[in-house]
């Protein structure tokens, strides 16, 4: 059944969609009476058990009247003509935009491409992004070995046009989609880098993403690593066949997991994978307004490592179901985190479906850690910062993005801690064999510690 408060906002914005926006002024009785009427008839629901609205969480008459009133002037009085479905999806899209940066209304082709990703098949450019108030574009991260990733696209870019055309208010949607593709096809994107003047070209080609989301191979006889490129469907699954590979030649001595530039994805899948290194406990839990959106996740499948001693690292770019698996491993004491403070994505959004085949992504709940802590905002702070090299030091004028820097990103909890994070280094294979360096001989102490005290 669909849930009350969104049938109760549907029920509002469609008894003002009819007839009546173009019309005449005599015509705003006979939408006055049409939002009347949805608001009978939904109390009438409610009371026969169809809907369990609140009475505080009805829209009033006064507020759908006022939504009236915009429409109406814009429709008749904007400087161009413009038709009502162009018009109220604009509606719809400055409802949410101004609720937080990760809610938003999806069309069919749209909602589509969310499930694509979710599965890790799809054509594009293999590039996570965020919308922002000015319409602009700010990439999260992108996607290990993708042509995003390959062209040296970084989190935080802000891409401002596309193909030419500059990104604006009322061609945003089809910027972003016009970023997927067919195969072998050319796009141009402009980004701008924060502490470089010029806006820089990118010329890429679109491929057919096909992101196997857990990858891993032998550092150091006994010591793995498994790298994590963002959380799909089957990642849980992926991530134990490759530790098993891992495994076929001993028990594994160690494992350096690699969570840096994780945009996220799939909260299950987060929970998952967390699984596998946890003998019990609470894995995340989520609160939310509504019942369906509270819930705790408990480890059941015991650890596969044997409690061998792991190391995660993470970046500015870690974010979202990467922050739940960091969080989850931290504050059970069961991996050490190395590297910078992460992105800060501390919500859960629901996908929920509309009758025409449209989807509205929605944040409807907090994570929290096992310890109880949100990192909304705040990012979860590595054990073990890495010192900054001299390659790094242009990291400090290119700066990062995280949540607490998105406009209107819901804000952090009181009794949430900040902190202070040092810039993300430049990806590169020489900044990653580094920190990969570091885990392992982390990891080497680790075990020699554990042998001399047993």
């Amino acid at each position: 059944m669909r849930k009350p408060y969104v049938s109760w906002m549907l029920a509002g914005l469609l008894a003002v969609t009819g007839p009546a926006f173009g019309a005449d002024a005599e015509k705003t009785a006979d939408v006055e009476t049409a939002a009347n009427e949805a608001v009978a008839d939904d109390a009438a629901a409610a009371d026969d058990g169809a809907i369990e609205t609140a009475a505080e969480d009805r829209v009033s008459i006064d507020e759908i009247r006022r939504f009236v009133s915009v429409f109406r002037a814009v429709k008749q009085a904007y400087v161009e003509p413009i038709d009502d479905e162009r018009l109220m999806r604009a509606a719809i899209r400055g409802l949410l935009s101004d609720l937080d940066p990760h809610s938003a209304y999806l069309d069919a082709s749209q909602s589509k491409d969310l499930d694509e990703m979710a599965t890790g098949a799809y054509d594009g450019l293999g590039i996570e992004v965020v919308q922002n108030a000015d319409r602009t574009l700010t990439v999260i991260a992108p996607i290990d070995d993708t042509p995003a990733a390959r062209a040296g696209i970084r989190p935080g870019d802000v891409i401002v046009e596309i193909d030419g055309a500059t990104i604006s208010a009322e061609n945003v949607d089809a910027a972003v989609e016009s970023m997927r593709g067919a195969p072998g096809t050319m796009i141009r994107l402009k980004i701008q880098r924060d502490g470089t003047a010029e806006l820089l070209d990118f010329e890429l080609k679109r491929e057919t993403i096909r992101v196997a989301s857990a990858k891993g191979r032998m550092l150091e006889s006994g010591i793995g690593y498994l790298r994590i490129s963002n959380f799909q469907q089957d990642t849980g699954k992926e991530a134990a066949a490759q530790l098993a590979k891992l495994a076929k030649g001993g028990a594994l001595q160690g494992l350096v997991l690699d969570l840096r530039s994780n945009p996220g994805g799939l909260l299950f899948s987060a929970v998952a994978l967390a699984d596998l290194f946890l003998e019990e406990g609470e894995i995340v839990s989520t609160r939310g307004r509504l019942p369906y959106a509270n819930s705790s996740q408990k480890a059941q499948r015991g650890d596969v490592l044997k409690g061998a001693p792991m190391v995660v690292l993470i970046d500015a770019g870690t974010a979202s179901a990467a922050e739940v698996v960091t969080a989850a491993l931290q504050d059970r004491k069961r991996a050490l985190v190395m590297g910078n403070r992460s992105f800060g994505k501390g919500s859960v959004q629901t996908v929920l479906p509309i009758d025409n085949g449209d989807t509205l992504k929605l944040t409807t709940s907090r994570y929290y850690g096992p310890s109880g802590r949100s990192i909304q905002a705040t990012g979860i702070v590595p054990d073990i910062v890495l010192p900054e090299r001299v390659e790094w030091r242009e990291a400090r004028a290119l700066g990062t993005v995280r949540e607490q820097d998105l406009p209107g990103h819901l804000e952090a909890e009181q009794g949430g801690t900040k902190a202070d994070g040092t810039p993300s280094p430049p990806t590169s294979t020489s900044d990653e064999d580094f920190a990969i360096r570091e885990a392992v001989h982390l990891l080497k102490g680790l075990a020699l510690y554990v042998r001399k005290s047993g």
